[in-house]
């Protein structure tokens, strides 16, 4: 009997589901297996240090399903730790700074793009890297704000409020003629439409979780890994904190009710 694998995808916290609602609208057949470390949310503010350790410890839980492809759906993560899973598993791993950096160079007009992301992420230089490889003679700015992910794992990023956060935030990037913005947070396109309005019609934004979900096609494609046959998938979903806020926002962000199981780490903080 053939059994689908799944594709396995993991993040800090709920900002994957991003990624998630990409994937489910891409490519309907594939069974997705989420892990949303929200005890431990955000990564941003810790060191790479324990981000990579953090990051290790879900992918060893998520392989124990046999997945298919890993998908760190974490800017912060993938700047940490993508090269370090990538050695240690046999499967497909991908991350979200390289393909949110393509689409970038693809959109931007005058070669001047803005960076947001978390304090790691930024610190980090991984969109720097990624985009001076894909284009030496691009302009970049970034940007550090760290205020976005509580705001998301919270709940309250559509609350009336979340625009006056998200304006404070973007106050330095939005002095810079820019004509395209990553989102270099997965949790960044709840969002989308506060960020949008602060920044306005003349800056493009860029989901990096709009093209790790075209990445993922492109790799499974490529490998004659996609999903076949006319039966939906259920998909699973795990998270680590508290299961009734991510229910919340994962229905407010899917559409629909979801397969939830919480884990609780036998060490919660590990250092």
């Amino acid at each position: 009997m053939f059994v689908q694998q799944a594709i396995a995808i993991l993040d800090s916290g709920v900002g994957g589901l991003t990624v998630v609602k990409e994937v489910m609208r891409q490519l309907p057949r594939e069974k997705i297996i989420y892990f949303g470390d929200t005890a431990r949310a955000p990564y941003g503010p810790r060191s790479p240090e324990e981000v990579q350790l953090f990051t290790e410890q879900i992918v060893d839980f998520l392989i124990q399903f046999a997945p298919k492809m890993i998908v760190i759906a974490c800017n912060t993560a993938t700047a940490a730790a993508l090269d370090y899973i990538q050695d240690k598993v046999a499967i497909p791993v991908i991350g979200v700074i390289y393909p949110g950096a393509r689409a970038a160079i693809s959109a931007t007009k005058t070669g001047k793009v803005g960076v947001i992301g978390t304090v790691g992420t930024i610190r980090s230089g991984a969109y720097t890297t990624a985009l001076k490889e894909l284009n030496p003679a691009i302009e970049i700015v970034s940007e550090a704000c760290p205020t976005l992910v509580p705001l998301v794992e919270q709940g309250n990023y559509e609350m009336p409020e979340a625009l006056d956060v998200v304006s404070e935030a973007l106050r330095e990037i939005k002095q810079y003629p820019i004509d395209c913005m990553i989102l270099g947070c997965t949790h960044y396109p709840f969002l989308s439409n506060a960020i949008g309005q602060v920044m306005g019609p003349a800056v493009k934004l860029i989901s990096s979780a709009d093209e790790t979900a075209r990445e993922i096609s492109t790799v499974l494609h490529q490998k004659g890994r996609l999903a076949r046959g006319s039966e939906l998938p259920v998909h699973q979903f795990f998270c680590s904190g508290d299961p009734e806020m991510f229910r919340k926002i994962a229905l407010n962000w899917l559409g629909k009710q979801i397969e939830l199981t919480p884990i609780v780490w036998q060490v919660a903080n590990p250092v």
